[in-house]
């Protein structure tokens, strides 16, 4: 790496919760105060895209990607309670790519949650994942946070019935920009299951939630959607404090809906370019009911580098510091209700909220 945040640096900056992402990992530690002993961290790695070429060969670049990530994720201080794996281990689904994802991480010391991708999905429809890797819908305590793991990348019977074979499956839902795939969604059965789970739950107790794919709507083109979401974001409406962590992206993205905040982790693979609206001015993002500063989508490290994350009471602050970029902080602004980064601190530069897709 060019750019480097010292371990002591980190550590003695006393933040009330923080988390520390680089392009490989972020790690999270959440805090409820001094000599609590209720602190903890978190480590945060995704999308990934092992792929297979042919015997034991795979994709070098993105082989290195996961391998830095589990290196850095073994030396870090705080040591993590646990890592999230945030899906997309595999490339195109194949057994050889999710066995040599599971080797890779297996030099991980610590514990893992695991998200599953489209990318790990479709060519088996979850069968190897859910026989040797994980559940793909749960949940679980830890130190006062109720955490919820989603498979929000489900979509429609009449979809899947179009191809003849699991390879055309895989293959259509695993591309960008493609007018054959189709958009994702939670479905009511886990719905029903998440409202059960939930039912439970104090309003006051922080939720975190982690799927692969936003829980919003951000541009359908190219399926960076779940056509439910608002189903979702229902169920979570009722508590104070949500924070909703996704992958899929490959790309810094932020929104605040109610009281749910949203954040998207970067990708170990590659970053995506941000999304194109073809109904509007070329180049010009979708809406978004937060405004965005972006990086520049034509640099080549646009959106990796390193990340800190704070919960503080609850809500979300994240220290960018992305390589060859310039530093900002997104910092959840009880007045406004939303996220606001620091280059937009002048409420006269402010843009108001404006309706998502």
């Amino acid at each position: 790496m060019k750019k480097k945040i010292s371990r002591r640096s980190f550590v003695k900056k006393g933040l009330g919760a923080m988390a520390l992402a680089s392009l490989p990992l972020g790690l999270v530690e959440i805090s409820w105060g001094k000599n609590n002993p209720q602190n903890f961290t978190f480590a945060y790695i995704s999308d990934s895209h092992l792929t297979h070429i042919k015997g034991t060969e795979f994709v070098r670049n993105f082989d290195k990607g996961l391998k830095k990530a589990v290196m850095e994720c073994n030396f870090m201080s705080p040591r993590p309670d646990f890592v999230v794996y945030g899906g997309d281990l595999a490339q195109l689904g194949k057994r050889e790519e999710l066995e040599h994802g599971l080797e890779i991480m297996s030099a991980l010391r610590h514990p893992v949650k695991w998200v599953i991708g489209e990318h790990d999905f479709y060519l088996d429809l979850g069968k190897f994942w859910e026989d040797k890797i994980s559940k793909t819908t749960y949940s679980f305590d830890h130190k006062g946070v109720h955490f919820v793991v989603l498979n929000s990348i489900l979509t429609y019977d009449s979809w899947m019935k179009k191809w003849k074979t699991p390879q055309e499956r895989m293959s259509n839902m695993a591309r960008l920009d493609n007018p054959n795939g189709s958009p994702f969604m939670v479905g009511e059965r886990q719905i029903k299951w998440l409202k059960k789970d939930l039912a439970n739950v104090s309003k006051d107790t922080p939720i975190v939630v982690m799927s692969h794919s936003p829980l919003y709507k951000i541009f359908k083109p190219w399926n960076f959607w779940t056509d439910d979401a608002e189903k979702v974001q229902a169920v979570l409406s009722p508590f104070k404090k949500v924070t909703v962590l996704h992958g899929h992206v490959h790309q810094i993205l932020y929104n605040q809906i109610g009281n749910i905040t949203f954040e998207a982790m970067m990708s170990t693979a590659w970053p995506w370019p941000y999304p194109v609206s073809y109904t509007q001015k070329p180049n010009q993002v979708p809406k978004l009911t937060v405004f965005m500063n972006r990086a520049d989508p034509f640099h080549e490290r646009d959106a990796t580098g390193w990340s800190i994350l704070n919960l503080e009471n609850g809500r979300v602050t994240n220290h960018y510091k992305l390589w060859e970029n310039k530093d900002r902080v997104l910092r959840y602004d009880e007045k406004l209700g939303a996220p606001v980064d620091t280059l937009y601190q002048d409420p006269a530069k402010r843009i108001p909220p404006q309706e998502h897709y």
